[in-house]
């Protein structure tokens, strides 16, 4: 098979591109711009463009396929060409769909906490030698990629995110993978510039759990997938919901299997991993000595650095939901000590009036919270300014500290004392180039 992927410098398309790649295909790319760590891994595989651009004479009657990514524009040069010729054009999760189609497939949904659900099943097959295809957000200690794709494997598991397959698929991704085995995780608004509406949002979640043919694991903690719960559905329902647990001297357990993960959120996501790996025929028992070792998928509630009184955690939260999630984990995990809470409203979603009301009050749990924001990120993505002052009345915190310039922030966080104290970084995006390490240091 040939085939050429357009934009294949994101971080989901260069590791699907590695993946067909060790499948044994033929596999080329463009794209525009390529940064780190897809362009060290594409190069050492000779995946990597010669040269940046989109060139329509890389677009040749004898591919196979095209793979399309949400970087490229609809005017994209190679899409027209290949338009043309007619050679077939998938999205990214069509793609997938196209590589596991005889195979059992189940997709992890939500809106938080689907990357760990999926890197606690992968981590426990792992480890109990069954073998599966997968498709995760996140690069996971012990797998050299987020994607696999064999000829072998009778499972696949895959992330599915309820955001838009390509600049000319506005459908969800996770409605084209056609699940036999599903989790849905919770319900929390988000891609408002997708989906305007909360009703909207929903709507996609009830058209993927229509589409589960076999089993429907959901979160019953979450009102809206309740809601949705009692409505017709074809196929079984499995609820599941926070796990009786202790906490002692800062290590949760449940039972006797003590965890290197904690909170509610992420006990919860461990349970959904438990039904569903239970659904592929895993006992509780294997499953409880295997979860025993896992660290957490990266970017999620994820260690930096610790001493005897302190910690520094970061966690891909910034959602409101997730904010209070995440900080109400830290202070129940470590009740002897003051929690300095620091989040950036980075995506869209957060970046728009309309939805920074709904941030209110989910930062009122740390000893201090802070919020940081860009107004040049704003700027290149077009979106409307925001203030300082609409950021205050939105969280409604009267000590909330707003910073729009990392510089000021890094300086100020660097001076706080460690002692007896936890710094929570929350973010999907990078603090516009904040040198983290140095803060760690």
């Amino acid at each position: 098979m040939k085939i050429h992927l357009i934009a294949i410098g994101g971080s989901a398309m260069h590791n699907m591109a590695l993946a067909l790649h060790h499948k044994g295909f033929e596999v080329s790319g463009s794209d525009d711009a390529i940064f780190e760590p897809s362009k060290t891994r594409l190069n050492k595989h000779g995946l990597l463009p010669t040269e940046m651009g989109w060139f329509d004479e890389k677009i040749t009657s004898d591919l196979d396929s095209i793979i399309l990514g949400m970087h490229a524009r609809i005017d994209n040069p190679e899409l027209a060409k290949a338009k043309k010729l007619g050679i077939p054009i998938f999205s990214y999760p069509e793609y997938i769909y196209e590589q596991s189609k005889n195979k059992k497939r189940v997709v992890i949904g939500g809106s938080h906490g689907k990357t760990s659900i999926t890197a606690m099943i992968l981590h426990v097959l792992k480890n109990l030698n069954i073998d599966c295809d997968y498709m995760v957000g996140a690069q996971l200690e012990g797998f050299d990629t987020m994607v696999k794709l064999s000829h072998e494997a009778p499972i696949i598991i895959l992330e599915g995110d309820e955001y838009l397959s390509s600049p000319i698929d506005r459908r969800s991704k996770f409605h084209l993978y056609q699940p036999h085995i599903a989790v849905l995780s919770g319900i929390a608004w988000d891609h408002i510039n997708a989906f305007p509406t909360f009703e909207m949002y929903v709507d996609q979640f009830r058209i993927f759990k229509n589409m589960v043919t076999e089993t429907l694991i959901y979160c019953s903690e979450d009102e809206h997938l309740n809601t949705l719960a009692k409505e017709e559905t074809k196929c079984k329902l499995v609820p599941y919901s926070t796990p009786e647990h202790n906490i002692e001297n800062g290590i949760t357990a449940i039972g006797n299997t003590k965890l290197l993960i904690f909170g509610n959120h992420n006990l919860q996501n461990l349970n959904a991993a438990k039904l569903v790996c239970n659904e592929l025929g895993v006992s509780d028992t294997d499953f409880y000595h295997k979860i025993a070792t896992f660290k957490g998928a990266s970017n999620r509630l994820e260690l930096v650095k610790k001493t005897e009184t302190s910690a520094i955690y970061k966690d891909f939260a910034h959602s409101p939901s997730k904010l209070k999630a995440t900080s109400s984990a830290m202070k129940k995990q470590f009740k002897g000590r003051t929690l300095i809470a620091c989040m950036e409203l980075h995506s869209f979603s957060s970046l728009n009036e309309k939805f920074l009301k709904e941030y209110k009050g989910c930062m009122n749990e740390p000893d201090t919270a802070i919020v940081y924001f860009s107004p040049e990120a704003i700027a290149h993505k077009e979106l409307e300014p925001i203030t300082k002052e609409q950021v205050y009345l939105a969280f409604e915190r009267k000590d909330l500290l707003v910073f729009t310039n990392s510089t000021k922030l890094n300086k100020h966080l660097k001076s706080l004392e460690c002692e007896n104290q936890n710094l929570l970084i929350m973010s999907s995006g990078d603090f516009n180039g904040m040198e983290f390490k140095k803060l760690i240091k």
